[in-house]
This record gives C-alpha cells, structure tokens and sequence, in this order.
C-alpha cells in the first residue's frame, strides 16, 4: 500500500484524464484559484465527486487560494535592465520608463534602505539605496529583462499585508458552498492569516482543514505559531527559494517537516518534483532522489503542479510518483519515537502492539480524524485503516501519511454491534479475509468525538 499522498493539480493537460489520474494513484487533486473562474472550478469539482463515486474512491478536493501576490504593473514593451541601473517603485504616477509600480503599493512603506528586491522569480536582484514618501529608489546588482505583471519578492522586509485579499475571501465563500475538503492558504506570514481564513470558512457554513503555504521567510520565523493554529502544512519551495535562498531549501523542508510531524499536522512537500516530465515521458535522476528525499523526510504527501496541469504526460507523471514512493518504502524508517504525551498514549500503545504482531492492519473507528492522525503520527509498518460516519472526515483523512479511509458506517453505540457490521463489510468487499488479525481501537463512547480509549486485536 502507498503511504504517501498524492495530489496533483488539475489543469489543461488533465482536465479530461481524472478516472485514470486516480487509477495511478491520486489521492487529492488540486485547484488552483490563481488560474480559472469559478464556474470551471465548479465543474470540476463535479466531475472529481462523481468519477471518485463511480471508482468508489475518497478522494479529496484541495482549494489553493491565490493569495497577495505582489507584482509589477503594466510595462510598455521590455525594459533591459544591466547592472548599476537604477529603479523606481512608485505608489503613484510614474515619471518614466524606469518607474514601476506595484500591485500592492503600501507595501513601499514597510521597506527599508538597504534591503533587497527580486523581481521575475529572483532573476533580477536589486538593493534599495533610496526612499521617500512615494518611492523606492532601487540599485540593479544584474542584468536581466523586465516585462509587465513579473512577479516581486521582498525577502529581507517585514511586510504588514494580510494573506487574505478580497478575491481570496469570494474564493473561500465559494470553496465552503461547493464542499471543499481542504484549503491551502497562500503567502502566510503569520497565525492571523489562518485564524481569518478560518473563520470566513466558518461563516460560510463550512469547516474543512486549512493548511498554510510556508513560502516566505516571515512563515518559517513564524512556524511554530502557524503549526499551532493550522490542520497541515505545505512546502511550498518555488517562492521559499527566492525569499530564503536556494541552498537553504533542504535544511527548511526537513525541519518544517519534522516539525510538523511530531504536532501530528499533515504536510505537503511541493514545486518541481518531477518538473522535467512536463516536456519527457521520463525524470531526471535528481527528480527520481527529490521525491524519495521528501518521503524520507517524513512527508504526507507530495505534489504535481506544471506536471499534470500544462505537462504532456500527466497521468505518466502520477505513475512515475507512486513507483517512487512504493520503492522508498522499502527502506523507510517506521516506528517513530516521540516523547510520549497523554493525548497520545493509546496510539503509542498502537504502534508498539503493531511492531509486536504485525496486524494485516489498524482499524480506527474515528469521527473526527484525531485518533487516525495521533497513530500515524508513530509511523506504523501496518496500514491505518479509517471507517468513520462521515465522507467529509474520510475525505480529509486522505491527505495523512499511511491512512486508507474505507467505508463509512452509520453510528451504532454499542462498540460489539459495530465491530460486527465491519467484519460484514470487510468479508464482503474483500478489504481483508476471514481469519486476518487487526488491531481496532476505538471509544467507549462510539461516535463521539476525542473518547477512543479502547485497543483490541480481533480476527475477522
């Protein structure tokens, strides 16, 4: 079984390929609010539930918001910049061709001299040697080539904007409407940005898991404040690249990821995981390391973006991903050890049975996915098996490390009466075989949610 996620964005490329996209091994697919207006978002949203319907899959739908993304305004034409030129950022009313303004323009006030600016993801660098009320003046340190609407970094600046723009708030207002599973929020700097996305969610009616793009070095200052507030994490590496530096990309992921896994949030490990397969029908070896580098690191899942939205080989480039997966598996690093908390005290107990007996797997009767998320936590060799009441919960759950969501079963109070109707079920779509033995745990309390305080080991 694959432990590892994986979502792909659906694009162009993949629009028409989603039954075979999940057949290779989707888990989550991915819309990007960027791109696309919602009445093609909305169509794709029905056509995931009902191809995941007819393939009898969990799969999840993964809203990306766009977020502040700061750019430059209109350009006439190109403007060929060599190294010692010299700038403008303008609030307002450009003089020359060297003016520019942004789409964010208060942001000028939160910039100090000194600082850097990066314009066209990081290929032109300049420093800021002068300010005034309406303008940066800025020093071009390479030569490159600007056009309009190029995107800009602020990498040493401590910008007051908020991740949540206008647009972002009808985007979230259409995500609740349309059931989303989980929300990724763009250009998070700190816990606020999460803490409004979740409640422009929640007055909308809605409550999916809101994770926070690490993609600014203001959020990785910040992660321990943005794990505490937030369902999952994603590294988002492209922008992190620029604002931090390349080089110190691994060491981030790593220990973002590492993070995130002891506070038992999921995480996503992002941007050019098998770039080169946009144009080949084949990785590059480096890719092929990438991909078992972050399962090694301990992410949940991993993702596809140019790949399966623009790329020639989508479905390939899910093929490709799980085979990656499955093989590092074979060398991966189960039974985590932790310092074990209260709260977690009955999935510990889970995974050292699991070392002990080697259960064909762990059946977790949850509600609310916290019991399933503490035993994954732990790295468990045996496959989590979720059966819940709730699609919504089945759904979401699909996102962490290990998990396969089966059925969902109606609530029955009486814990004896429920183990029985899953043997039913487990006999009769062949999930396991009479005389399998599994770990169950589960709450005295059935259906309720934080009571699973109960572990057994049955047969089927």
């Amino acid at each position: 079984m694959k432990k590892v996620k994986i979502v792909a964005t659906l694009g162009p490329s993949s629009s028409d390929k989603i039954s075979q996209m999940i057949k290779a091994g989707v888990d989550i697919f991915r819309l990007n609010f960027s791109h696309a207006d919602h009445k093609t978002h909305r169509q794709s949203i029905k056509h995931i539930r009902e191809t995941a319907k007819k393939l009898d899959s969990k799969t999840a739908i993964l809203q990306d918001i766009s977020g502040p993304k700061i750019r430059i305004g209109e350009i006439n034409g190109f403007l060929e910049l060599k190294r010692g030129d010299k700038i403008r950022l303008v609030k307002k009313h450009p003089e020359s061709l060297y003016d520019l303004t942004l789409t964010y323009p208060e942001i000028i006030d939160h910039v100090n001299i000194g600082e850097y600016v990066f314009f066209a993801d990081g290929s032109i660098r300049t420093k800021v040697i002068d300010k005034d009320n309406n303008s940066l003046t800025l020093e071009v340190k390479n030569e490159g080539v600007l056009s309009s609407r190029k995107g800009v970094n602020f990498p040493h600046s401590k910008l007051k904007i908020s991740a949540i723009t206008p647009k972002d708030e009808k985007d979230l207002a259409f995500g609740a409407r349309n059931g989303v599973d989980i929300v990724a929020i763009s250009f998070v700097n700190s816990k606020n940005d999460i803490l409004k996305a979740k409640e422009i969610l929640k007055q909308n009616g809605a409550n999916p898991w809101v994770i926070a793009k690490i993609e600014t070095k203001q959020a990785v200052e910040n992660l321990d404040e943005i794990l505490e507030v937030s369902d999952g994490v994603m590294v988002a590496r492209g922008d992190l690249g620029i604002e931090v530096g390349i080089e110190k990309v691994p060491v981030i992921q790593k220990k973002i990821i590492r993070r995130a896994n002891k506070l038992k949030k999921p995480v996503i490990t992002a941007t050019q995981m098998l770039l080169s397969m946009v144009n080949s029908p084949f990785p590059t070896r480096a890719e092929v390391s990438d991909v078992a580098n972050a399962v090694m690191d301990g992410s949940d899942g991993v993702m596809l973006s140019d790949e399966t939205t623009v790329g020639k080989y989508p479905v390939k480039a899910v093929e490709t991903l799980k085979n990656v997966i499955l093989e590092t598996q074979n060398i991966y690093p189960y039974y985590k050890k932790y310092e074990i908390l209260d709260e977690d005290a009955i999935a510990a107990s889970v995974a050292d049975l699991c070392r002990g007996i080697e259960p064909k797997g762990i059946i977790c009767f949850t509600s609310s996915g916290t019991t399933v998320k503490s035993i994954a936590k732990y790295r468990p060799k045996s496959p989590i098996f979720a059966v819940t009441h709730s699609r919504e919960t089945s759904r979401k759950l699909n996102m962490v490390w290990g998990v396969k969501p089966l059925f969902e079963i109606p609530k029955i109070k009486n814990p004896e009466k429920l183990i029985e109707k899953f043997r039913t079920l487990a006999i009769k779509t062949g999930c396991f075989k009479k005389g399998d033995m599994v770990i169950v745990t589960m709450g005295s309390l059935v259906g309720k949610e934080g009571t699973t305080n109960m572990i057994r080991v049955i047969e089927i």
